[in-house]
């Protein structure tokens, strides 16, 4: 069933978990994360970042997810992440998205502050919940960038969330976009200071690459979105070759299988990880 992502982060609140969101590019995506969510019987958020519609345009995609949650059999959020302009942001939310995030991380303080506000002004027209980005989460949503990290400052977590009324934030605490080069060191002090003073559910980009303890003590500890993109991508792409080299492709429903099948595990995997099996 589609449902408001605000909803399913004040679950998590109460329940001590974390909710994934996962990025989609086709049906084949969406449909394996479902098939996951039904069998954990979770509760999960389907999201595709602005950066991406060149490849999976809105206006097609869009609607797709939308239709795919209203007809799952577990609680499904719809949301447009990573959005820089108001004009796709807008697209979305006429889609039916029940979440929009604006990402004005890297704007000043004051200038993400008031650009938020607008972008809650016109999510509330539609009943949508608004997430936000305040620090600098490492790297760009599709690699093509190599962003440094900025850690978010407690104050200002605080400041922004009282001013804007966000649904959700998003807090840079050492995790990044795409495939870690190393280890990921997350400054757990920095996430435990804005959970005790952001009342708001936080957020957590760069999954890909967390380690489950790393993963399991962020849940427990006041992030209660995880996004998880390139793990996506990634495994879809993994099954697909995989098959492939064990000649189990004979024809092009086995390249959807595979697909499908790639989509399921990863969220599958994830969804165990972040305790949201049996939540729906």
């Amino acid at each position: 069933m589609l449902v408001n992502m605000r909803e399913l982060l004040k679950d998590a609140q109460k329940g001590g978990y974390a909710v994934g969101s996962f990025s989609v590019a086709n049906m084949e995506m969406v449909l394996g994360v479902l098939k996951a969510a039904k069998e954990l019987s979770a509760p999960v958020i389907l999201q595709i970042a602005e950066v991406r519609l060149k490849q999976s345009p809105l206006e097609l995609i869009g609607p797709l997810m939308v239709a795919a949650a209203k007809c799952a059999e577990t609680p499904v959020a719809v949301h447009f992440d990573h959005g820089k302009t108001e004009k796709m942001i807008k697209t979305a939310l006429e889609a039916g998205f029940t979440s929009v995030m604006f990402d004005g991380s890297h704007l000043p303080l004051e200038e993400n502050i008031e650009q938020t506000k607008a972008i809650a002004s016109l999510a509330a027209k539609y009943g949508a919940a608004v997430e936000a980005e305040i620090g600098c989460v490492g790297g760009s949503e599709d690699g093509s960038e190599d962003i440094a990290i900025n850690c978010t400052k407690p104050d200002d977590a605080v400041y922004f969330a009282g001013e804007t009324g966000v649904d959700a934030l998003a807090i840079a605490i050492g995790n990044a976009h795409g495939n870690y080069k190393s280890e990921p060191k997350l400054r757990f002090d920095i996430l435990e200071e804005c959970a005790k003073r952001v009342a708001a559910p936080l957020v957590l980009h760069g999954g890909t690459g967390i380690s489950p303890d790393d993963f399991r003590r962020c849940a427990k500890t006041g992030i209660k979105k995880i996004n998880i993109a390139t793990a996506t991508f990634d495994a879809v792409e993994k099954s697909v070759r995989d098959c492939y080299n064990e000649e189990k492709i004979s024809g092009y429903y086995d390249l959807q299988g595979a697909e499908v099948e790639g989509a399921y595990q990863n969220a599958r995997r994830h969804i165990l990880i972040f305790g949201t099996e049996n939540k729906a």
